[in-house]
């Protein structure tokens, strides 16, 4: 009994070390976003820049996001 405990408890911390080790704490971008920073990095270290973005459309709305 006991062997199948521990493996129980280390298969549980296993998990939950690897679903806090997850994402990053600042909000997410958008495409555009990054693009924009993209350019905006490339120009500060005097390299190549990326093309324009294009601005987006319009935000559309999905029905899952007032639950994130």
């Amino acid at each position: 009994m006991t062997g199948s405990r521990i493996l129980v408890t280390l298969t549980l911390l296993a998990a939950m070390a690897a679903v806090t080790a997850c994402g990053r704490k600042a909000g997410l971008d958008t495409p555009y976003e990054a693009a924009v920073q993209a350019r905006k990095d490339a120009e500060r270290a005097k390299q190549a820049v990326p093309p324009e973005p294009e601005k987006p459309v319009e935000d559309k709305k999905f029905i899952l996001d007032p639950l994130l």
